[in-house]
C-alpha cells in the first residue's frame, strides 16, 4: 500500500472515520441507545454526501468493530437490523449518485440476510466511478493483518513463495483494502483519542483529527474543520522538510 496522491495537495484523497458517540448522544437526551444509532445513520448520510461534493475520492467508515460483538446481545441484534434497513433504504440513491460500495470485515460473523444485501450492493455498484465508500463491519485491524498473514503463509506452504519473498507489498496485497490508497486523514468523533483497532496497517502515515462532537451531531462544518487541519500539515513520509522543498523546485 502507498500514500494517496492528488492534484490538489490540500485535499485528502482518502478519509477514514471512527464514528463514536451514538450511545452518549442518546443518554444525554434520556433516549435508548438504539435512538442514538438511528440518529447516527443520518450523520452517515450527511458525511457521505458532503465528502462526495468536496471531491474526496475514498471514504472509509467504521460501522461495527470486532470488539462490538461484546456488547449486549439485544443491542448487537438491533444494530445488525439497522444495517440491513439502512442499506436497503439508501442503496438506490447511492447507486444513482455513482457511489461504489465496498464492505470489509469478517462476514462469517454476520447474519446471512445482511451478507446477501452486502454482496448485492457491491455487485451492482462495482462499475461506479464516483466516491468509493468503504464500510467496515465486524472489522478489526489485527484480524485484517492476521488473516492476510495466514493467506501468505498458505502460499509459502504450497511452494508459491519462499519466506524471503514475503515483503510489505506481498502482505499488503492480501489485506482487506488492497488496491486502495492508504488514508490521508483519520477522523474520530466523540472525544476519545485512540484508533480502536481500525485500519492499523493503513494509517501508518495518516494525519489524526480528534473531535469532541458526538457522531449524530457531526456535520459538514466539522468535516471541513478536519480537512482544513489536514491541509496545513506537511506530509513528509520520512523525508525532511528541506528535502520536500527541494523536490518542488
Amino acid at each position: 500500500m502507498h500514500p494517496a496522491t492528488s492534484t490538489d495537495r490540500t485535499l485528502p484523497v482518502h478519509v477514514a472515520v471512527i464514528m463514536d458517540g451514538n450511545g452518549r448522544w442518546a443518554r444525554s437526551r434520556a433516549l435508548p441507545r438504539h435512538a442514538g444509532h438511528r440518529a447516527g445513520v443520518k450523520a452517515v448520510r450527511r458525511t457521505i454526501e458532503h465528502a462526495a461534493r468536496s471531491g474526496i475520492r475514498y471514504l472509509s467508515l467504521f460501522a461495527f468493530s470486532s470488539e462490538n460483538f461484546r456488547r449486549p446481545e439485544e443491542e448487537v441484534s438491533k444494530l445488525m437490523g439497522l444495517f440491513v434497513e439502512a442499506l436497503q433504504r439508501e442503496f438506490a440513491e447511492l447507486h444513482e449518485n455513482n457511489v461504489k460500495l465496498q464492505f470489509v470485515g469478517d462476514r462469517d460473523r454476520l447474519a446471512p440476510s445482511l451478507v446477501r444485501n452486502i454482496e448485492t450492493a457491491e455487485e451492482r455498484t462495482a462499475d461506479n466511478d464516483g466516491l468509493h465508500l468503504v464500510v467496515a463491519i465486524a472489522y478489526g485491524g489485527r484480524w485484517d493483518i492476521s488473516q492476510a498473514a495466514g493467506r501468505v503463509a498458505a502460499r509459502v506452504e504450497r511452494g508459491e513463495l519462499t519466506a524471503e519473498d514475503v515483503t510489505e507489498d506481498v502482505l499488503g496485497a492480501e489485506l482487506q483494502l488492497a488496491g486502495i490508497p492508504d488514508p490521508d486523514l483519520l477522523i474520530r468523533t466523540g472525544g476519545e483519542q485512540r484508533v480502536s483497532n481500525f485500519l492499523l496497517w493503513y494509517i501508518a502515515y495518516a494525519e489524526l483529527w480528534f473531535s469532541d462532537t458526538l457522531w449524530p451531531d457531526f456535520d459538514a462544518a466539522d468535516f471541513d474543520e478536519a480537512v482544513a487541519f489536514y491541509s496545513h500539515r506537511q506530509r513528509r513520509y520520512g523525508h525532511t522538510g528541506e528535502q520536500l522543498e527541494a523536490l518542488k523546485c
